[in-house]
């Protein structure tokens, strides 16, 4: 008898749980308005899905950079590989710091 009272007290639980979660789902979403437009005349109207690229940036040499860092990413999986052998490589730690220098310089760049 102790397992039948265990059993439908677990039943009568999870029943009342699903009951919730199922009401939760039905409580209607607040959307909020999109912001007002700017009231600063200075300001163009420009479309925040399509952002500006800054002025004064080299694409040639931001082009360099991105291969530079593809390039040193594309070392990192046989690095790891041989982690996983028991071999730990001596530049592999500082590669993970270029690439990381090398991509917060790429991102700056590119968000003025």
């Amino acid at each position: 008898m102790n397992r039948l009272t265990w059993f439908v007290s677990a039943f009568v639980s999870l029943l009342i749980l699903c009951l919730i979660s199922t009401r939760a789902q039905d409580v209607p979403r607040v959307h909020m308005s999109p912001p007002p437009a700017s009231m600063d005349p200075d300001k163009k109207d420009v479309p925040a899905d399509n952002p500006t690229l800054p002025r004064h940036m080299d694409l040639a040499q931001l082009q360099k950079e991105a291969n530079d860092l593809a390039m040193t990413a594309q070392t990192i999986p046989a690095d790891v590989a041989n982690v996983r052998k028991g071999v730990m490589p001596k530049d592999v730690l500082q590669k993970l710091k270029q690439i990381e220098k090398m991509s917060k310089h790429l991102r700056s760049q590119l968000n003025p």
